[in-house]
């Protein structure tokens, strides 16, 4: 007797809904992607018991007519693609055809639908994938889907469920990114009644991370666009100081559909690298669109997963598209001292009754204020107000100066030469006296150093601010960016020691270190071998001189151990930037005022002064607008 047997269709639907339906958050993505590419502008869903009970998922799309209902809830029935070509530039997100049956398998299934073109609608009920009924019936342009009573015939996949409170929260964590993917369409969210997201569908990204993530996140954001052959990048990224501990802030979308990609998170966190903290991770929320033959997204059945078949160029874009839009920012966080409440979080003011009778009153006779009031900044002082109006004086008397002089040099010419050739009319050139940026270079003039602090920090006033420098985090940044420098233009410099540091190595160290031995090279070190498995470092790179210990060199080498892929010059250097410290000038230790100002005009130099090598912030800022507050100036 053979033991082989075709298994029947509804065991089959129940299998494959295996792969597509794993908890109520699944059944919401299929449904709303459907309604996504049925051009929906507004699109409603409603769970209850954390959509184990009760899901309701209503749009105004497209609908579908009576005749192609059932051929809807067959397996790999679709109307996005008509052959395997098809698959190579599909740009719906949904396609493989098995969302519908895999739900109705596993469901009881209630369809409403009608198209823009029908006088009436079509109701369909289906239970674990029999169809019940089909019968027209009144009905809105678009369709409405109810899901009731998920896995009621599969007890075995509903006792894998979480609770309700937690299947809720992976349903609105799958709206929010939706949501954000597609700001063109109102996106409204309710559970067990009460709404929990609402989108205006304007269009506008950021009005959409300013619903779902507030005030605080929506106001630290820098803007993104960029175009590079097949590849167009657009979107928002936060500036460091709104970090977060994993990745959950992440978040970026290809051709409009939500993914997780190594390929595009490396990207992402190495556009930041410098800027933030290592085991720190940035807010972004970008939209990237690119050829659709580019990418296979047809890895996984829940379509999370993709492949491209450029990664270097997805890669290298991003990672420099996030480094260009940092650089060039003065991102000096600024601090507040105490526990005052946050202005995002401040309560709705209640004021006295206004004149006019119907202006939000409430029943105690007050009406309510949700704005939040803007404190007025405090008047410039009046050594600035005499600066700047020597400045004015200044540069007037240097212009009319310039202008005698020009004028003195056409009349000096004499008959038969050629006529002084007349320079090009610039554009007036905008005052920036007080664009508040430290680190300027025109505003070097103007630093006050106040002094050192604990031997640790440098206090140095500009204008209305009061900047405290880390003066090991920015000694520090100064050295890496000093070897890095040398490293590309070949400039770098050894130092001797006497006597030279000599490594006994392991079989997998020496292995390890023979395999970056010529990036070793590079950065200015020099080392002879120095019998089996022994060498002799004799000179190291001269601005990391405090790195020549034995401890510390074997550290570094140890270090190496993380990399697995073919490793650069550069990303050595990202490795001895972890070792840099080591040589720089530590806290607790007196630096003169001379000293501190080379340290500061050294930091002007450099593309990214506001963190270390680690990401940890070189220099804060603190408002006189801030202090005096806190001693009750400013009420």
């Amino acid at each position: 007797m053979g033991r082989i047997a075709v298994l029947d269709q509804q065991t089959i639907d129940k299998i494959a809904a295996g792969e597509v339906v794993e908890r109520p958050a699944s059944v919401v993505k299929e449904l709303v992607e459907n309604a996504v590419d049925a051009e929906a502008t507004q699109v409603t869903v409603e769970i209850r018991e954390g959509g184990i009970g009760y899901i309701r998922i209503t749009d105004n799309g497209s609908g579908m007519e009576k005749e192609d209902i059932p051929l809807a809830f067959l397996r790999h029935s679709t109307s996005k693609i008509r052959s395997v070509e098809d698959l190579a530039g599909v740009t719906s997100l949904g396609f493989r055809g098995e969302a519908l049956s895999s739900i109705c398998a596993v469901s009881m299934v209630e369809l409403i639908t009608k198209t823009r073109t029908e006088l009436l609608g079509s109701r369909c009920c289906l239970e674990g994938g029999v169809q019940k009924s089909l019968e027209e019936t009144g009905a809105p342009d678009g369709t409405t889907l109810i899901i009731r009573n998920l896995f009621y015939n599969t007890p075995a996949r509903k006792k894998f469920l979480k609770t309700e409170m937690t299947e809720a929260a992976a349903v609105h964590e799958l709206m929010t990114h939706l949501a954000l993917s597609h700001p063109e369409i109102s996106f409204k969210v309710i559970i067990n009644g009460q709404m929990k997201l609402q989108t205006a569908g304007n269009g506008s990204l950021k009005d959409v991370i300013y619903h779902i993530y507030g005030r605080d996140i929506a106001m630290r954001l820098l803007s993104v666009e960029r175009e590079e052959g097949p590849l167009k990048i657009s979107g928002f990224i936060g500036k460091p100081e709104i970090s977060r501990g994993n990745r959950n802030y992440e978040n970026y979308f290809v051709n409009g559909r939500y993914v997780k990609s190594r390929v595009i998170a490396k990207g992402i966190e190495d556009g930041y690298k410098t800027f933030m903290m290592q085991h720190r991770y940035p807010f972004v929320c970008l939209n990237i669109r690119m050829d659709g033959t580019m990418l296979d997204v047809n890895v996984h059945p829940t379509k999370m997963e993709l492949r491209f078949s450029s990664q270097n160029l997805v890669y290298n874009t991003i990672q420099s598209v996030i480094k260009e839009t940092l650089a060039g920012k003065e991102l000096i966080p600024e601090v507040t001292i105490g526990k005052e409440t946050k202005s995002s979080e401040r309560k709705p003011v209640l004021q006295p009754q206004t004149s006019d009778p119907g202006a939000g009153r409430s029943s105690h006779g007050l009406t309510q204020k949700t704005s939040e009031p803007v404190p007025e900044p405090p008047a410039p002082p009046e050594q600035d107000l005499a600066w700047f109006m020597a400045e004015m004086r200044k540069r007037v008397e240097e212009r009319h100066r310039q202008e005698q002089q020009v004028l003195k040099e056409d009349n000096g010419y004499q008959a038969g030469r050629e006529p002084k050739p007349s320079k090009p009319q610039s554009e007036p050139e905008q005052l920036t006296l007080f664009d508040g940026k430290l680190l300027a270079k025109e505003a070097v003039i103007r630093h006050e150093i106040i002094g050192q602090l604990f031997d640790t920090y440098w206090l140095v006033q500009y204008q209305d601010k009061l900047y405290i420098i880390d003066q090991h985090a920015a000694h520090e940044k100064v050295l890496y960016e000093r070897l890095m420098k040398d490293l590309r233009e070949r400039t770098f410099q050894s130092q001797l020691l006497s006597p030279p540091i000599v490594l006994n190595l392991s079989m997998q160290e020496d292995q390890l270190f023979l395999k970056y031995r010529q990036n070793f090279i590079d950065m200015g070190f020099e080392i002879e071998e120095f019998g089996e498995r022994s060498y002799a470092v004799r000179a190291v790179p001269s601005h990391l001189s405090g790195i020549a210990e034995q401890g510390i060199l074997m550290e570094l080498l140890d270090s190496l151990s993380e990399i697995t892929a073919n490793v650069s010059s550069d990303s050595l250097l990202d490795k001895v930037a972890s070792m840099s410290c080591k040589a720089a000038v530590k806290g607790n230790h007196r630096m003169s005022a001379m000293e501190a100002k080379a340290l500061i005009a050294e930091l002007l130099t450099l593309e990214n002064p506001y963190n270390c090598p680690h990401g940890r912030p070189t220099i804060i800022s603190m408002t006189k607008y801030e202090l005096e507050k806190k001693f009750k100036r400013i009420v």
